[in-house]
């Protein structure tokens, strides 16, 4: 069986990072170890959520399992909180990071073209040099721009699309980048990446769902790695993640449409299974 670590913040209540990541790529049947960088109350969609940061529980955590001879197939990172903690996941890339080890980054710090509350000015340019080291980023558009410089957009054509890879690409990213919630064709979003070795363009468009909801990127990014390592190429683990994303949402609209702060992806993992046969 092939073993993930990912590598982010876990929420006691609340459908994002690591109680998202760990029950979808352990269900995709991938042993999944966690190395939380903070453990809060409740995802920041709450108020009032209590934060216990586990950044220096990085290193000795990483000491042990080095010690005990522990690898992985893939290292997968999402939300980081600081700079700080960016260099810590750049060791762990090192010390774990074999020939084989995919290295999976989804630099999760900003959206509708600004980013996080918390986040200073110059973390993506930090957050730009984890990417360099990865070898499939997934930002979206937001992200990207602020990690390569180019104006942020709402309307755009495929060539802007490609010119934000070509960018992305320039970064250091090894084998794949891919940008999430991205499409020149009306009422719908997609997926559109490069493929770095290659030079090739690829992407596809699905369903646009009129509903928005906290952690779907997390869903998105946590079922990529899953179909990843259970043998499915980069474009058809793309594009079952997307179908799971979006049975997620629909699920909970159609279900628990007053949930702000989750999407009800439990209920249909059982597709999700059945679309990686």
């Amino acid at each position: 069986m092939k073993r993930i670590v990912t590598i982010q913040d876990i929420s006691c209540v609340g459908k994002c990072s690591l109680t998202v990541a760990l029950p979808i790529i352990s269900a995709m049947g991938v042993e999944t170890a966690i190395l939380p960088t903070a453990v809060l109350s409740t995802h920041t969609m709450f108020s009032g959520f209590t934060v216990k940061d586990l950044q220096d529980q990085i290193e000795p955590i990483s000491a042990h399992w080095k010690k005990e001879g522990i690898d992985f197939d893939a290292i997968y990172t999402g939300y980081l909180a600081s700079a700080e903690q960016i260099d810590l996941v750049k060791d762990f890339f090192d010390t774990f990071g074999e020939k084989d080890t995919l290295l999976f980054v989804d630099p999760a710090m900003a959206d509708n073209g600004k980013l996080y509350v918390g986040f200073p000015d110059d973390f993506p340019k930090a957050m730009a040099s984890l990417c360099a080291k990865a070898d499939i980023i997934v930002p979206n558009l937001t992200e990207a721009c602020l990690m390569t410089g180019v104006e942020y957009k709402t309307e755009y054509d495929v060539e802007y699309i490609r010119e934000v890879l070509r960018k992305l690409a320039a970064l250091g990213t090894k084998k794949a980048v891919v940008l999430t919630g991205v499409t020149a064709e009306q009422n719908k979003t997609g997926v559109s990446g490069l493929n770095v070795e290659t030079g090739e363009f690829f992407g596809f468009s699905h369903e646009k769902l009129d509903r928005n909801y906290h952690g779907t990127g997390d869903v998105f990014s946590s079922a990529t790695v899953g179909a990843l390592e259970r043998g499915k190429s980069l474009e058809e683990a793309l594009r079952i993640a997307a179908r799971f994303t979006v049975a997620s949402i629909r699920e909970t609209m159609e279900n628990d449409p007053d949930k702000t702060y989750g999407v009800d992806f439990e209920a249909v993992i059982p597709g999700l299974i059945a679309d990686l046969k």
